[in-house]
């Protein structure tokens, strides 16, 4: 079974280089193409340069920590995890900036929808193989190095061990806690900074080019055009990569961190758990997420070699469901081949050996009802993004109105799904059923993050297009993919906000078996006092905090857009000849603006997530930080749903209006949804993905520390 897995993460990786090369193969177009092609990739590659040097510090500080306070094992694969994730953005975004002028050229020589949705996809899924090659390869390096070799993972192991500080733990739990941090904190840098360094561009592009100058979206006399693009890359490609992995990565190691924490709480109760039935639930995450990687496979080859139609959604559905589809059938028999012969009744598994199975497909139907959900609310062909296009009809204000409302209106169906999936995996296997369910729902990420990640590189093949001023049945045909791809990308969201809630609950659970510490080894039941005042009060403490979080965003965002309208418009005072073509503008003085402006402002964002729990641990210590984690997952849920939904409606209502109705491009109507989309713009895509990272980083960090600031804070040193 482990060889499954070790054979599916190379197969996947392998599968990524030959898409990578057969996409560099192809034709790049005309020479202006090409020049156009290569400033947007010289930008990108300069930027994540940068943003890699700032965290690489911050990886080598982390490391020392863990190695002081946690132990080696714990650095060492806080370390594989940073560097999987951040392999899989790096690939994604290089992959990205080769396949954008390929998508333009294909549409240009083709004028076939088809055709060149094919070429879109094949270059997203460089990036959906790779995020779920390296997290699985990273994590079955660390599960057959520390887990079986150093035999951390055998049960006569998962016992509470005291390091040179005097502080308990469970070794494993631990190494693979610091395996999913050194995931998160490459996501959370890269959401971050990607996130404001696009919005900041597309913000600075729409306000003055669009709004103010009338020009059209991706016009070479725009001089944020080419930053906006760049943008797309570092942002939604690079960020969403690393994002994603950390989804499916902390889903994966959430059930691990449980099973551990489960047999050592009841080694000693009544409860029978065999050896070998602790060993396979440890491993079983891993045989779930290959058969789910190799089910993608198929899902991705489905696309690539058949017929295409010119309905790009319904092909993209289509290779989604096809993954979805074979990781159903095969994870069963997968779980059916570890578990068979078992005593599962024996810990609460109500429907056999098949139990964890069903969760999982819990989780792959609630993900997708959630993506339908999502779709419903963003996609122009449904009312909701119709009624905010005719509210533009009556001016911004009705616009910006409209979209809350309807992203307000899209959180309690999500909510209630997920609510549903809880309910139904608890009852069928207990915690480890929901962390199940988590799994099902990324299971077959690979797929998702490819159709994700073809949005942005059609985008960019619009812009390539409008800036090379290739015929307009080319940007057309971008258009269309691009629309889907804003879609696409808001059930992509959805997926991974469900998951997050998923996963943070059975982390959660792995942190009050960690509080107990050795005391848990009778069993114990995991209950949080939320009439505690310190809990109580931490629960209040964590519910404001997203919107802190989310604040902050908004303003880094806000800050670095309004430098960028500032150089756009003295651009514009100072050279009329940009204007009126015949003066080209200054590319790479935005570009500049965007990478200092995203630098500057993701520090403080990452810095937050990760000391918000030790901060307040060391002070208040762990029923305080129980009741803050319970309030920012709460809390964040509700906001990544709301500003996901919002954002993704207003810019399809914008594009809806761009399709022809309510008077078309530079219309009244237009220009006022061209403010709501771009009101919409860090919504979707800085504050919605970062929070669910949030919500994630906060959970591992604490489960982490626990076991010192349980004992060490100064409300015990004061008051007890």
């Amino acid at each position: 079974m482990i060889g499954l897995v070790i054979i599916a993460a190379i197969a996947a990786l392998a599968f990524a280089a030959i898409n990578f090369y057969g996409m560099k193969r192809k034709d790049p177009g005309n020479e202006e193409m090409q020049t156009i092609a290569e400033a947007i990739q010289e930008g990108a590659g300069a930027f994540l340069r940068l943003e890699y040097s700032i965290i690489a510090k911050v990886v080598v500080l982390i490391a020392v920590i863990l190695l002081v306070v946690v132990s080696w094992t714990g650095a060492v694969s806080f370390v594989i995890g940073a560097l999987m994730s951040a392999s899989a953005g790096w690939i994604g975004m290089n992959i990205a900036t080769i396949s954008n002028v390929r998508v333009s050229n294909e549409a240009r020589t083709t004028r076939s929808i088809g055709k060149t949705l094919r070429v879109a996809f094949q270059g997203g899924s460089v990036m959906g193989l790779c995020v779920g090659g390296f997290a699985l390869l990273g994590l079955v390096i660390v599960y057959l190095v520390f887990g079986v070799l150093m035999k951390q993972a055998t049960p006569e192991h998962l016992v509470f061990h005291k390091n040179w500080l005097g502080i308990s733990d469970i070794p494993f739990t631990m190494t693979v806690s610091s395996y999913a941090l050194g995931c998160s904190i490459i996501a959370m840098f890269n959401r971050v900074g990607g996130g404001i360094y696009t919005k900041a561009a597309d913000m600075g592009a729409d306000l003055v080019g669009k709004t103010e100058a009338g020009i059209p979206e991706d016009d070479p006399r725009n001089p944020a055009t080419i930053a906006d693009n760049v943008g797309d890359n570092v942002g939604d490609v690079a960020g969403l990569g690393s994002d994603l992995l950390e989804s499916y990565v902390g889903a994966l190691v959430s059930a691990t961190i449980l099973a551990a924490y489960t047999y050592f709480a009841n080694q000693h109760a009544d409860i029978l758990i065999t050896t070998s039935l602790i060993s396979k639930l440890i491993y079983l995450p891993l045989i779930i997420a290959a058969v789910g990687l190799i089910s993608s496979m198929v899902g991705i080859l489905f696309l690539l070699v058949k017929k295409v139609s010119k309905d790009p959604h319904k092909e993209l559905n289509m290779a989604t469901f096809v993954g979805a589809g074979l990781t159903i059938i095969s994870s069963g028999v997968a779980v059916y081949l570890t578990l068979k012969g078992e005593n599962v009744a024996a810990i609460g598994f109500n429907l056999g050996a098949l139990s964890p199975w069903v969760c999982a497909v819990l989780g792959i139907v609630s993900g997708i009802v959630i993506g339908q959900l999502a779709e419903y609310y963003t996609s122009y062909d449904y009312k909701p993004t119709q009624k905010i296009a005719a509210s533009s009809q009556e001016g911004a204000a009705l616009t910006i109105t409209q979209g809350m409302s309807v992203g307000m209106i899209s959180v309690i169906a999500p909510v209630l799904i997920l609510g549903i999936c809880i309910i139904a995996a608890n009852s069928v296997a207990g915690l480890y059923g929901v962390a199940m369910a988590a799994i099902g729902m990324l299971s077959f990420v690979t797929v998702t993050v490819s159709v994700d990640t073809y949005g942005p590189i059609a985008d960019n093949a619009g812009g390539i297009s409008e800036m090379a001023k290739l015929h307009p049945e080319v940007r057309e045909i971008t258009d269309e993919l691009d629309a889907v791809g804003n879609t696409t990308a808001a059930i992509g969201k959805g997926f991974a906000i469900g998951s997050a809630a998923l996963a943070a609950l059975s982390l959660f659970a792995s942190y009050l078996y960690a509080q107990a510490g050795e005391s848990a080894s009778n069993g114990i039941e995991l209950i949080l006092n939320m009439v505690n005042t310190l809990t109580l009060v931490g629960a209040l403490v964590g519910a404001a905090l997203p919107y802190l979080f989310s604040g902050i965003l908004i303003e880094a965002v806000a800050n670095a857009a309004r430098k960028m309208v500032q150089e756009v418009r003295r651009q514009f005072k100072a050279d009329p000849g940009i204007i009126q073509g015949t003066s080209k503008p200054d590319y790479k003085t935005c570009i500049s603006i965007s990478s200092a402006g995203a630098l500057k402002e993701m520090k403080f964002p990452a810095l937050l997530s990760v000391a918000t729990p030790l901060v307040t641990g060391f002070l208040f210590g762990a029923e305080f930080v129980g009741g803050l984690l319970i309030g920012t997952t709460l809390s964040s849920i509700m906001l990544a749903l709301y500003t996901a939904n919002a954002g993704g409606a207003w810019d399809n209502g914008k594009k809806y209006i761009e399709h022809g109705h309510f008077g078309g491009k530079g219309s009244d109507a237009h220009k006022a949804a061209v403010v709501g989309d771009t009101v919409g713009d860090p919504l979707k895509d800085t504050v919605g993905p970062s929070l669910d990272i949030l919500i994630k980083i906060m959970s591992i960090i604490s489960l982490i520390s626990v076991s010192i600031f349980s004992k060490y804070n100064l409300f015990s040193f004061l008051f007890k």
